[in-house]
């Protein structure tokens, strides 16, 4: 149900070496970055490599990597993270933007993966 709201319509922009998005939480509760398995992003069909992908919460970044052992810092519901890749940028115009996280949750006997894709326009 939240995943039609993880990505944030009209955010996209370009950043120093890529891109960036906001995205939403696809939970009902907030989570522990440590908790928050994994991040995928891509760009009109082309998967950002995991280690070119920053998470950006409260003027705080994080590589994925580090997000695995940081237990004194959350991703609220309803809050809207900075989701970076450095891909070395895109064109102006219309893209495609796949985001998907694997959220691990304590009561869940398996670890579920969300997805959503929408097609955001970058400014010239």
């Amino acid at each position: 149900m939240m995943d039609k709201l993880m990505i944030v319509e009209d955010s996209l922009e370009s950043v120093d070496g890529g891109f960036a998005f906001l995205g939403r939480l696809p939970y009902y509760r907030g989570l522990g970055l440590s908790m928050v398995e994994n991040i995928e992003v891509s760009v009109d069909g082309h998967a950002i490599p995991r280690e070119d992908i920053r998470f950006s919460v409260r003027g705080k970044t994080y590589t994925l990597d580090e997000m695995e052992t940081v237990y004194d810092d959350r991703w609220n519901f309803g809050e809207q993270a900075k989701i970076i890749a450095l891909n070395g940028g895109l064109a102006p115009g219309k893209h495609t933007i796949g985001f998907a996280t694997r959220l691990r949750i304590s009561y869940l006997p398996m670890v579920p993966t969300t997805r959503d894709s929408k097609e955001l326009a970058l400014a010239a």
